[in-house]
């Protein structure tokens, strides 16, 4: 049964999140492909959840299709608002690759979008938070 469904790891893809140049309130998600093979059927979701003062909060689950993403290639998903950093922010991400259909969850945990945390991100050139 479960033994026998086959799951292959996912490997040189990352999701960053870039602080927007312009108003530091925002910042950008990005899908980064790092592999030499184009990916196809990306698909991904978003959403957000925690608790602020006690409450818990949920946002709004979005959902995004790329039919092809190239090698090597970075992608902006959305922008984000810099209060949702409080949150954890869920990245879902699954797509097809040589007929195997693989999915990772990528989750940045509520204060991890601060600038000790920050590297280079690649193929953008940015500095931002990244998870691999």
């Amino acid at each position: 049964m479960k033994k026998d469904i086959l799951i292959k790891k996912v490997t040189d893809i990352a999701i960053a999140i870039i602080p927007d140049e312009e108003d530091k309130n925002f910042g950008e998600v990005y899908f980064l492909n790092l592999k030499d093979k184009d990916l196809k059927n990306v698909f991904i979701s978003s959403r957000g959840y925690g608790e602020v003062d006690g409450d818990k909060v949920e946002t709004t689950q979005l959902r995004y299709f790329y039919e092809l993403i190239g090698a090597e290639m970075a992608v902006k998903i959305e922008p984000i608002d810099s209060t949702l950093f409080q949150l954890a922010n869920e990245y879902w991400i699954s797509f097809n690759l040589d007929g195997f259909m693989y999915d990772k969850k990528y989750v940045f945990v509520p204060g991890s979008f601060t600038e000790k945390n920050f590297t280079t991100i690649p193929l953008v050139e940015k500095r931002g938070v990244m998870i691999k």
